[in-house]
């Protein structure tokens, strides 16, 4: 038996055309969405991703600006991009590239972007509501994923959910997702004692370790739905992800490859939040 696979491009490319039918419905009302990404510094990695969250506005009729500053940028001069961006009334989203620069405290930066505005979802006072059950945006990337297990008619309900990792962009606000719907949720980490054990309970398995190939195929129980966050290089320079995927999907029930599985999500979340942002 092979694993089903959840075709993230498939799952992201239906949500982009209704984000895009949405869009065209506000600009009917003289409202475009708009975005702001800012990046500091020269990372190739953040590079990328900022070019294919311009490229994503455009494809859905959003406006976008970006803000390319040096690396030896200011916390001061930072922060005072983000107010101006938080009074301009054409920008709903502000996005600013994570990693920044070591002298930059990304800390005081999120604190800065107004609530409302915050389409990463990475300020207090939504992740605050997100531990609520009551907010209007969702971290991206966890976001995608319950997109990924709906698309695959997956209930959560009562299942036993374990996520391997707990950062504050994917783990912990995967496990309050899955807790909303009811799951039992587990979060494993690198100080977790026998990790495969554990993972091994999971009907749902969410793997953001961040390790190429980590989850074998001793670690999964039969017939479980697989999720791989992770975006690494294998020993000959492929793509892969935290997930031995060869392997998995022989017994995983469904599985999302890598790529295209949660990375294509990612970016159509961020414009779902634009757009939910500028809905008011």
């Amino acid at each position: 038996m092979s694993g089903k696979i959840i075709d993230g491009k498939a799952v992201s490319a239906a949500l982009r055309e209704q984000i895009k039918a949405q869009a065209q419905e506000l600009a009917a009302k003289g409202i475009v969405p708009g975005l702001a990404v800012v990046i500091v510094g020269e990372d190739p990695a953040s590079q990328v991703y900022v070019r294919n969250k311009e490229k994503a506005c455009a494809e859905v009729g959003f406006y976008s600006e970006k803000y390319a500053l040096p690396e030896q940028t200011t916390q001061q001069e930072l922060l005072e991009l983000v107010e101006r961006l938080n009074q301009d009334p054409k920008i709903h989203g502000i996005l600013v590239q994570l990693p920044l620069p070591k002298h930059l405290d990304e800390k005081g930066v999120i604190a800065a972007i107004s609530p409302e505005k915050d389409v990463d979802a990475f300020h207090a006072v939504n992740v605050g509501k997100i531990m609520q059950g009551d907010y209007r945006f969702l971290p991206c990337t966890p976001a995608g994923i319950m997109e990924l297990i709906h698309a695959a008619q997956v209930s959560v309900e009562g299942k036993e959910c374990v996520v391997i990792g707990r950062s504050n962009i994917v783990g912990k606000p995967m496990a309050m997702l899955l807790l909303h719907e009811n799951g039992t949720v587990t979060i494993c980490h690198s100080r977790t004692r026998n990790l495969a054990e554990v993972t091994r309970r999971a009907d749902i398995l969410v793997a953001a370790v961040g390790k190429a190939k980590f989850v074998t195929k001793d670690m999964v129980k039969p017939g479980a739905v697989v999720i791989d966050v992770g975006m690494n290089r294998d020993e000959n320079g492929k793509l892969c992800g935290d997930v031995d995927f060869e392997a998995v999907s022989q017994i995983a029930d469904a599985i999302t490859p890598v790529p295209g599985g949660v990375g294509p999500m990612t970016i159509t979340m961020l414009l779902k939040n634009t757009l939910t942002a500028a809905q008011g």
